[in-house]
């Protein structure tokens, strides 16, 4: 390479993930479930006919890669801003960026927002106007939820494509990849890894891969080559590398490992429950995997029973973010031992999966009944009909009996507390009430 060739030295300068981005669908990994051939996205791509969109998903996922992928794939200019770091003078300036490329050279312009649900609503109504217009074609990526995040006006104007965590086998494959790559990745080096080593990275890399990519790179440039020159990562250079020890079972033995866990929080075994997490956690498992599984089973298998067990779980959970490792384990202790030992009943479940069914399969021609709906902005008819609402504070207990399903589903139950923990006291009520027979 010339010793002033500026452009080599800065491509090689930039981190393996930064490198190995993909420049076209083809070449693009994991989330098969939106580019797949014949897929909407896909095929709103090749055509030329996306409009404004969200990617909302995990760091690492190909958010901003396949964004670069649209504009370069659509001959389309591309303008990226940060919402931490724009303002509304930076939004004004790519709209009139936009409208030069639409009228002297009839180019459509993609403007890639970073970090979207941080732009604020005077941030959103200065952009509002060109969406609507298609001045713009405006692509979000975030981490977060955009239907609570994000003013609801960018939102309804834009389609939104949920990004899922990479599989341990998508970055597998990308690893190789990079490390045959003699132009963008690691082939100059000679290198190679060993099965485990590569099961380990991406295993730990959580489908984030710019995390794989960035604990691949490091292990390559720092492992001394053999004495051939060649370069060979070894597990112990991966768990180097990612900084994570290597779990000391197999995957399937891991997989019965937190199915153990799993059933021993159902089966009240607080001794058995325990002694799983732990042995999970020695082995390299990520304690935060085990706590969310924990708020679900609170739920899950506890619920009602004693709702505050949910309250205890999601308190652990908190914890051992703001603690961390090893005090945060103490917290996490004392909810796996407060969830086994509550008592258990899965009605939540079971109600929850009926009205789902019928939300799903009956057809609510009449819909809500008329003395439910909202007469704000009525007509006379319908205000007269709210009149037949009875306020449950005006009654005796702050209850009274009035149908609050549609005709269709008013007989339906769908959650029949037990006789076990809290549920008890809400039976209770329910027969006194008259509700529960």
């Amino acid at each position: 390479m010339d010793l002033f060739d500026l452009n080599g030295n800065e491509e090689g300068a930039k981190p393996l993930a930064e490198r190995m981005r993909a420049n076209n669908l083809n070449e693009f990994v994991g989330q098969k479930h939106l580019v797949s051939e014949g897929s909407l996205l896909r095929r709103a791509i090749l055509a030329d006919r996306l409009g404004s969109c969200i990617f909302w998903g995990p760091p690492g996922t190909g958010k901003t890669t396949l964004a670069n992928i649209i504009a370069a794939t659509t001959h389309g200019e591309f303008i990226k801003l940060n919402a931490v770091q724009a303002g509304v003078a930076d939004v004004k300036k790519a709209v009139e960026t936009a409208l030069n490329n639409l009228k002297l050279y009839g180019k459509r312009t993609y403007l890639m927002l970073d970090e979207c649900h941080r732009f604020n609503k005077t941030q959103s109504d200065s952009l509002l106007p060109s969406i609507e217009r298609g001045t713009i074609i405006f692509i979000g990526s975030t981490t977060e939820n955009p239907y609570s995040s994000m003013t609801p006006a960018i939102v309804s104007r834009c389609r939104v494509f949920e990004f899922k965590h990479l599989s341990d086998g998508d970055v597998s494959e990308a690893l190789v990849r990079a490390l045959r790559d003699r132009r963008k990745g690691l082939g100059e080096y000679n290198a190679s890894i060993d099965d485990d080593a590569l099961g380990h990275i991406a295993r730990l890399s959580g489908g984030d891969l710019r995390t794989a990519y960035n604990a691949l790179e490091l292990a390559v440039l720092t492992t001394p080559p053999q004495s051939d020159g060649s370069i060979r990562v070894s597990l112990s250079d991966a768990e180097q590398s990612i900084q994570r020890k290597a779990l000391s079972y197999s995957e399937d033995a891991y997989y019965d490992y937190l199915s153990a866990f799993c059933k021993s929080l159902r089966g009240s075994d607080s001794n058995a429950a325990l002694y799983y997490a732990m042995r999970l956690i020695e082995g390299g498992c990520d304690p935060m995997l085990l706590l969310r599984r924990l708020v679900v089973h609170s739920s899950e298998d506890v619920g009602m029973a004693d709702p505050n067990a949910l309250n205890v779980a999601t308190s652990a959970m908190y914890a051992f973010e703001k603690i961390g490792y090893p005090e945060g384990l103490i917290p996490m202790s004392n909810a796996i031992i407060y969830v086994c030992e509550a008592p258990k009943s899965n009605t939540v479940v079971q109600a929850m999966g009926a009205a789902k069914k019928d939300a799903r399969e009956v057809r609510d021609d009449e819909g809500v009944p008329p003395y439910l709906k909202d007469n704000t902005f009525g007509d006379g008819a319908t205000k007269a009909q709210s009149g037949k609402y009875k306020y449950p504070h005006d009654f005796a207990g702050g209850w009274v009996n009035q149908q609050y399903l549609p005709d269709k589903l008013k007989d339906r139950i769908y959650y029949t507390p037990s006789e076990y923990g809290y549920e008890k006291t809400v039976r209770q009520n329910r027969k006194d009430k008259g509700k529960l027979k």
